[in-house]
């Protein structure tokens, strides 16, 4: 019963942590691609609270639960070959993930800026937001292929 349990809160939390960045992303590049510095300091004031509540803590618990799933699972090693590539795959995103979150801290001060002397987005701000965009583009397939790891555990071409 607890294998089911953390197995139930290791798909919660990968849900979660997936759809969150997705959402989150999905809206702040809308908002920015709308250019209106009003509506973006609205947008990436919720996507820094977003990522903090939601998907940091996702995030965490991630690691976590896979190292508690490998004991309960009679102790899996880590150099499993699904394991292994899930834990670089996931240290990679996380590696991408962390400089996004200092930027959209600066993308929400750099907008709510601009929006209070009505104003368009600074240089500074389309400056970050194409680093921002190519993290998350690194992430992407990354988190992709995780999850294609964690259902059919074992490599796509293993055979």
């Amino acid at each position: 019963m607890d294998y089911l349990i953390v197995k139930w809160l290791h798909v919660l939390s990968s849900t979660v942590l997936f759809g969150t960045g997705i959402g989150s992303a999905f809206y702040l590049l809308l908002a920015t691609l709308g250019r209106d510095a009003r509506a973006v300091a609205t947008v990436s004031r919720y996507v820094v609270v977003t990522d903090w509540v939601f998907t940091a803590t996702a995030a965490v618990f991630q690691p976590l639960g896979g190292f508690w799933l490998m004991h309960l699972a009679g102790g899996i090693p880590w150099t499993t070959p699904w394991i292994a590539w899930s834990l670089a795959l996931y240290a990679f995103a996380i590696a991408c993930w962390l400089p996004v979150l200092w930027i959209q801290l600066r993308l929400r001060d750099l907008s709510a800026q601009a929006a209070g002397a009505g104003s368009a987005l600074p240089a500074a701000y389309w400056r970050l937001f194409r680093w921002w965009v190519a993290l998350g583009c690194a992430a992407f397939p990354a988190f992709v292929a995780i999850f294609y790891l964690m259902v059919a555990k074992r490599l796509p071409f293993a055979g």
